[in-house]
């Protein structure tokens, strides 16, 4: 009773497909497959303008409690 068979998700399916329509999924699917290349696309070039291979990109740093940072905040200028 915990787990769903195919036939759940199949009838979950249909009825998506008949609620949105085949077209608009595929819009929708095709949007979202441009987002996610764009943003590997973005990562990729990111560390390569950095000159740092994606595998070295995972390293971390760790800041001790003692490393303060100062930030100065600027007002956006309404025009």
């Amino acid at each position: 009773m915990g787990t769903f068979s195919i036939w759940h998700w199949l009838i979950v399916l249909l009825v998506i497909i008949l609620v949105f329509g085949t077209k608009k999924l595929k819009n929708l699917g095709s949007d979202l497959g441009g987002a996610v290349k764009g943003f590997k696309d973005g990562l990729k070039e990111g560390n390569k303008e950095e000159g740092v291979s994606s595998l070295e990109s995972n390293e971390t740093k760790d800041l001790s409690e003692s490393e303060t940072f100062t930030v100065q905040a600027r007002e956006k200028n309404k025009e």
